[in-house]
């Protein structure tokens, strides 16, 4: 039979964790969190289960602290339970108004806070280890007046008490970690715990350290860093999203001793499970039309986070008239050129209650034509991210986010999840948008396919390019170089998109010939006189964050040629 070490007498929270993990275990329980250690180090339990944080009380410092003292052994496992909380008294009769004094453990007191301070304020606590020892004594000496006990309401009735309040903290949700003698296996959803040695601090370790964790797109979970009570050493235990095996965590890890802690052995893994997440999600599942590269991106990506998905596009079996109904988000990611027709298509087949999210670098046009093919009750929203398909992660990438007035709490978990993994979000309107993607888009990519068309026109070999031109003139030729290295077809719709983003396109053609017409006039004062104008628009303090920022592309460029 499986033995269960857990702390806290029967019927606890404690207990009622460890029959939930395994109803049919064997259950012992332990005083101390040192003695249920050392019975788990011993094997006298297969496994040891201990409370590590409260949605009220918050993390369990004392469990934490002793983790360091676990030498064989993983945590392969969580149990969230919700923590009922409920008072008893002893005699019949007895109200709220007649109580003097309560009765649990420490920690009751911490979750129920807000009940004592509105309901008995000022009443004596008595902070008890062994409740149900407690109970018997007060019975035995028969001062039972006006004493009352706060524990689940099984505790309760299995001290015979009676209970006058049924719950005292709502929302109250404990999470207990898991203790097993063997790793657990990967699941695809997974996250890793890890605490230190103590470290000798120096500035910016702690920063060095998440760095590791940030440049391979690894969220962080949960992170403390105390000091050491015997040695005032710094140690550092953290959360990480990822399973061990993960070669991107695995690393990190490495990374972390041999180049920012320079030490070797320093770092333990107390273990990988299923990940939990303390949050509400509303979304189970997403279903993506169009199966290319961004598709199948965003779609590891959210698998990442727990979330089911569906993907179907030509190449797939699975149709868009199967998937639509089985999931609870339809991301449309398809050419820009396609993308409305996409939507009028398969729009009318989402349920009131769904969401349409639209990854496009066109707005005005295509949520125009979602908002008119889609009930009333589906949530509507566009996201147009600008990284492709290559990029590791969103980390300090721009997301474009349009919402509109049927966007609702689907979506605002999707721009939640953009957040969590890093993007940038700018809020637009669609108009403003479009107009804006004329100057971040259409424009370069219009620019650099004339630069190239020039070049090849006039012969101008790469060879030429990098013996002949200034570093801050290789700056259009890097955009087309980005722009000639990637899919022809996904820059040609950019291009051919209609909509505002096409007036800063015809106005910089016109602005061109006006100041060449004044170039070839030698109008020198007048060209001036303009750059002068242009600068004072754009202003002092972006022409300088500008400025610095070239200066750096310069310093890589330098060292590139």
């Amino acid at each position: 039979m499986t033995t269960i070490a857990i702390l806290g007498p029967e019927h606890s929270q404690s207990w009622q964790a460890a029959a939930q993990f395994d109803p049919g275990a064997a259950i012992r329980a332990y005083p101390h969190v040192r003695d249920l250690l050392a019975a788990f180090d011993a094997h006298l339990a297969d496994y040891a289960i201990l409370p590590v944080y409260n949605t009220r009380e918050g993390e369990k410092k004392q469990s934490f602290r002793l983790f360091d003292q676990i030498r064989t052994g993983f945590w392969i496992d969580n149990i969230l339970l919700q923590g009922n909380l409920s008072l008893g008294v002893f005699d019949e009769g007895t109200t709220i108004g007649d109580l003097q004094l309560l009765i649990g453990q420490r920690e009751v007191f911490i979750q129920c806070e807000e009940f004592i301070e509105e309901r008995v304020p000022g009443i004596t606590e008595m902070s008890v280890q062994d409740v149900a020892r407690t109970v018997a004594d007060i019975r035995q000496g028969g001062d039972t007046a006006g004493r009352a006990v706060i524990d689940s309401p099984d505790a309760l009735a299995a001290l015979g008490l009676r209970v006058i309040e049924r719950e005292l903290a709502p929302h109250n949700r404990t999470r207990y970690a898991v203790l097993g003698h063997t790793l657990a296996e990967t699941t695809g959803y997974d996250a890793t715990t890890l605490i230190t040695d103590p470290l000798d601090d120096r500035v910016g370790l702690l920063v060095d350290i998440l760095g590791e964790f940030s440049r391979r797109g690894i969220s962080i979970i949960d992170m403390r860093a105390e000091n050491d009570i015997k040695t005032q050493k710094l140690r550092i235990y953290l959360e990480a999203e990822g399973h061990i095996r993960n070669a991107a965590l695995a690393s990190a890890i490495e990374h972390i001793e041999s180049r920012v802690i320079q030490q070797r052995g320093v770092i333990r893994v107390l273990g990988s499970f299923p990940r939990v997440d303390m949050r509400t999600k509303h979304i189970r599942s997403f279903g993506f039309i169009g199966t290319g590269d961004m598709s199948r991106w965003f779609a590891r990506r959210l698998e990442s986070e727990g979330y089911e998905v569906q993907l179907t596009g030509r190449s797939t079996a699975l149709r868009p008239e199967e998937m639509i109904p089985r999931v609870d988000v339809v991301v449309v990611c398809v050419p820009i050129s396609v993308t409305s027709e996409t939507v009028r298509r398969y729009g009318p087949l989402l349920a009131p209650g769904k969401a349409l999210i639209l990854l496009a670098g066109e707005s005005e046009q295509t949520i125009a034509s979602a908002l008119a093919a889609t009930n009333e009750a589906v949530e509507v929203m566009l996201v147009h991210n600008l990284w492709g398909p290559q990029a590791a992660t969103m980390k300090d990438k721009n997301a474009i986010v349009v919402r509109t007035s049927r966007s609702g709490m689907f979506c605002s978990e999707f721009e939640a999840f953009l957040y969590k993994h890093g993007a940038d979000i700018c809020h637009d309107s669609a108009s403003k948008h479009d107009l804006l993607m004329g100057i971040g888009q259409k424009l370069p990519t219009v620019i650099s396919v004339a630069l190239a068309m020039t070049l090849n026109e006039n012969r101008i070999t790469s060879e030429d390019i990098a013996s002949h031109c200034t570093l801050t003139s290789l700056y259009p030729i890097l955009a087309m170089s980005r722009v000639h290295s990637q899919n022809p077809r996904t820059y040609a719709e950019i291009m051919s998109t209609a909509g505002d983003s096409r007036k800063i396109v015809l106005d910089f053609a016109r602005n061109l010939d006006t100041v060449m017409r004044m170039a070839d006039a030698a109008a020198i004062a007048e060209l001036a006189t303009l750059i002068d104008g242009n600068a004072e628009h754009l202003s002092e303090p972006f022409l300088k964050a500008r400025m610095e920022q070239a200066k750096a592309v310069d310093e890589v460029l330098g060292r590139m040629i």
